[in-house]
């Protein structure tokens, strides 16, 4: 049998860029080698939504258009939704019983979000224990890999242990589930910040129109210290150098845009319309592809809708494991 993939996004709108180099690329590439799952995650997208949930039926769409128009191919890869699958929430609370506030408290990646968004003493519960649902959603799944972006290492761990402690409790019952970095593990922002992020505001997303990729790559942050033509600049710290060494396929005119910036030859500007037509070629075969289901909200219910129902399967035939190792099986035909 295959080894198992499990992956997914919260619906909170299109994907970007650091989504397709965070993993998105890496489910493209491993989608026939490995028995591949997308949880769409919906419920995990309350914990920042809780005030506008009626957004996340449209967002849920869009997602899913951002995975068929990279490549994904819902006829091997099962694509499903969260709510819509009881279990994952049972899986929660068991795991949740003996997963400490501590531990959650410390996790960098929830840790640092939390930060981000100036929760201070006023976290909410859903979103303190995001770690422990998401460990749920990889191992109600049996997932052998997960591939993720670098910031979402420490969930993993956190799953790895929390996996660990199930298992010396009540036997070997579960997968202990690896990380899969991509070739890059996460994408710095157009502003200079250290990631690239909707909440941010600092994305390219792989649905934007070729004026819009042009526009936001002139805002670019750039190497501060190069203010002048002429003056030498430091590339490998420089975002529009990064982005063109990972998304532009002419290496030659990489490495020629590189030389000519640490000698001082040539300026931002040129550097940056030199990106924005990399980008925009790059991204062009993806928004040809997406005008193919933007036209048929149907076909994208029908493909949510059957890889659900089969995620629900595999959830329930965990989850007869799982009662059955904690003898909580009790009643049940």
């Amino acid at each position: 049998m295959k080894k198992r993939i499990l992956t997914g996004d919260r619906p909170t709108g299109k994907l970007h860029l650091g989504h397709f180099v965070g993993s998105l690329s890496e489910r493209v590439k491993l989608q026939h080698k490995y028995e591949e799952f997308i949880l769409i995650a919906d419920i995990q997208a309350l914990t920042t939504n809780f005030n506008n949930p009626e957004n996340l039926r449209q967002d849920i769409i869009e997602v899913t258009m951002d995975y068929l128009s990279c490549g994904i191919d819902p006829e091997v890869v099962t694509i499903c939704v969260q709510s819509m699958i009881p279990e994952l929430s049972e899986l929660t609370m068991y795991f949740s019983m003996f997963t400490t506030v501590a531990s959650l408290r410390r996790n960098p990646t929830t840790k640092a979000e939390a930060e981000e968004k100036r929760y201070g003493q006023n976290i909410m519960h859903g979103f303190l224990g995001y770690p422990v649902s998401q460990a749920a959603d990889i191992a109600i799944f049996r997932a052998h890999l997960v591939p993720v972006g670098e910031d979402q290492l420490p969930i993993i761990e956190q799953t790895r242990e929390i996996v660990r402690k199930f298992n010396n409790l009540y036997g070997s019952v579960l997968i202990e589930p690896k990380a899969l970095i991509g070739e890059v593990g996460r994408l710095i922002g157009i502003d200079g910040q250290t990631k690239m992020s909707k909440s941010l505001g600092n994305a390219i997303y792989l649905s934007d129109s070729s004026s819009v990729v042009e526009r936001k790559v002139r805002g670019m942050f750039t190497d501060p210290t190069k203010i002048h033509l002429g003056d030498k600049g430091h590339p490998d710290n420089c975002p529009v150098h990064i982005y063109a060494a990972i998304f532009n396929d002419d290496r030659g005119v990489v490495e020629e845009t590189r030389e000519a910036c640490l000698t001082g030859k040539l300026g931002c500007v040129t550097c940056k319309k030199k990106l924005a037509v990399a980008l925009n070629k790059f991204l062009e075969p993806i928004r040809e592809e997406r005008k193919k289901y933007e036209g048929c909200p149907e076909f994208i219910t029908e493909i949510l809708l059957r890889g659900t129902k089969k995620g629900r399967d595999e959830a329930g035939k965990t989850m007869k494991h799982v009662r059955k190792a904690m003898k909580i099986d009790y009643f049940r035909q």
